[in-house]
């Protein structure tokens, strides 16, 4: 499991989505290093500095134990565009098929999309509901509120939510729709790094060749096969109203990735239905979902 426990918790906090000083004054926290496995032995690596906000991007390749920095921020920016958006979001797709506890979008794309800024090659609209689905599914469990009001049948003068109030209650999600859309709108003073002679241009290549070829074989693996036809169909058509037929179809044949049940079952989120639908169907990211935007 690549994302510790810690990280987990500290990713429920909106100050560490939100904040632009130091989220920890724990000199023992201090540092956190999170290391995304992708395939053929290729990691994306994240370097969080949780006193100073300081954040590194790298990559570790199969006969390497380091990675070599793809790019560096500090607290309040600029990112570097370390990752072309298409790179990120290929490498998330196979990160969250092969770990079903980070289902997509999620915690991959939220934590490293800074690092892919939106570039005049991309559609920005796609992008930003990927992101936007993205920090949406950060979800807190929220406990049962407790019993408040007056133990037994008060006076009638007294009977008044004035004199009970209810205590407020945590809101599931970890940031609000105002927070979200401010985090996901475009940042065009991105730092340009990929021209630099120590960018690893050779290695990121190899590793989103990989990537690519990893979901190609998706729709042949034992219980997709079956089902390609008819997420092909959803892909032509754009109709989301048949991932329910779909949904069924991989349960009857024994289908249990709890990533994929999870991205087609209700309630039906666009951003996650669209990139299960894509990858059973062995399409180009992106491609029912721009239709459905």
């Amino acid at each position: 499991m690549p994302v510790s426990e810690a990280l987990r918790r500290l990713a429920l906090t909106t100050g560490f989505w939100t904040a632009d000083s130091a989220t920890t004054d724990d000199a023992d926290q201090r540092e956190m290093r999170v290391t995304f496995p992708v395939t053929g032995g290729y990691a994306l690596v994240l370097d969080l500095d949780l006193a100073t906000g300081e954040r590194s991007l790298g990559l570790r390749g199969p006969a390497s134990s380091e990675p070599v920095q793809l790019g560096w921020a500090p607290a309040d920016g600029p990112y570097p565009a370390a990752l072309r958006w298409w790179e990120l979001d290929l490498c998330a797709r196979v990160i969250a098929w092969e770990d079903p506890t980070l289902p997509h979008p999620g915690l991959v794309t939220a934590l490293l999309s800074p690092f892919a800024p939106v570039t005049a090659e991309d559609d920005e609209q796609t992008v930003t509901a990927v992101r936007e689905a993205a920090y949406r599914s950060l979800r807190r469990e929220v406990a049962p509120v407790v019993p408040h009001g007056p133990e037994q049948t008060p006076l009638p003068l007294f009977a008044g939510d004035d004199w009970w109030p209810a205590p407020p209650a945590e809101s599931p999600q970890v940031l609000d729709e105002a927070t979200i859309a401010a985090i996901t709108r475009p940042d065009w003073s991105f730092r340009e790094v990929r021209g630099g002679s120590r960018f690893p241009r050779e290695a990121l290549a190899d590793l989103v060749r990989r990537a690519g070829e990893h979901l190609r074989l998706v729709p042949h693996q034992q219980w997709y096969a079956d089902t390609w036809p008819l997420a092909r169909q959803i892909l032509d058509t754009g109709d989301l109203r048949r991932i329910p037929a779909l949904l069924s179809a991989l349960t009857e044949t024994g289908c249990d990735h709890p990533t994929v049940l999870d991205a087609l079952s209700e309630p039906l989120v666009p951003a996650e239905a669209c990139w299960m639908v894509e990858t059973l169907a062995g399409a180009e990211p992106g491609a029912l979902l721009r239709r459905q935007l």
